[in-house]
């Protein structure tokens, strides 16, 4: 019964229908030992992650995933997002992140996507309508593997942040690739899943991803971010202890 719930309430009405379901996994799964950053509420367990591929993945109480939580505690305890007055982008946003972004009045944000209803407005990455220089601050998480032309959608992140700016520019790595692999005369989803491990991701990215971010212009920074938490907090809260966050600055 509730996955059948859940079904409706989150794939057929993705907003305000999310909350009723949330809402009932907050009292289904109290508990004490696993702790959401992001929704700051504790579980008695997390939740199978997207096609079940992870048993303890997504939080019950607003369905973030584990590189949603490091992502918002970077934001809040290293760039300090709770004390700023920045004009963010977020580019296809995940429900949790953005709810809790657009209640920060300090934080005049604006979400997009090509498809997604969770976004406030239509646009494609590839050629976003804002202005040279609009924003202060990018998100832009695990985006990119699904963009045939990345390059030209880094470069609009580029264009539209404001020099001394920063971005956020996350993918999926493969840290024993050296090279980035990408095929574009694979098409169908069945054939993208078997090369690249997803049907609708476009290519895998190597270590030398971050050149990509530098031909564009960025000051890349790779932060190990996971290496400050503890091996026990890491558990709690549900992390990646193979995520590292891809800090970019738009130099002056």
């Amino acid at each position: 019964m509730l996955k059948n719930l859940k079904n409706l309430v989150v794939n057929n009405y993705p907003v305000g229908s999310r909350k009723v379901y949330h809402t009932m996994n907050k009292f289904l799964y109290n508990g004490n030992n696993y702790y959401c950053p992001i929704c700051e509420k504790e579980y008695s367990r997390f939740l199978p992650g997207p096609n079940n591929i992870r048993n303890n993945s997504k939080c019950p109480g607003c369905s973030s995933l584990e590189r949603h939580r490091l992502l918002w505690l970077y934001l809040t305890s290293e760039l300090k997002i709770l004390d700023s007055e920045i004009k963010l982008l977020n580019i296809a946003p995940d429900y949790a992140t953005q709810i809790k972004l657009r209640r920060l009045t300090n934080v005049d944000y604006t979400s997009v996507d090509l498809e997604s209803p969770l976004a406030m407005y239509t646009e494609d990455l590839t050629k976003l309508s804002f202005k040279d220089n609009t924003f202060d601050a990018i998100l832009c998480y695990h985006i990119l593997e699904h963009i045939e032309n990345d390059k030209k959608a880094i470069s609009e992140l580029f264009r539209v942040l404001k020099p001394g700016g920063w971005a956020i520019l996350q993918t999926p790595i493969d840290g024993d690739r050296e090279h980035t692999f990408e095929e574009f005369t694979i098409t169908s989803a069945e054939e993208r899943k078997k090369a690249f491990g997803q049907s609708d991701h476009v290519r895998i990215y190597g270590r030398d991803y971050f050149l990509r971010l530098r031909n564009a212009g960025f000051m890349v920074q790779e932060v190990a971010f996971i290496n400050k938490f503890s091996a026990s907090e890491i558990a709690r809260y549900v992390l990646d202890e193979n995520e590292t966050i891809y800090f970019c600055i738009k130099n002056n």
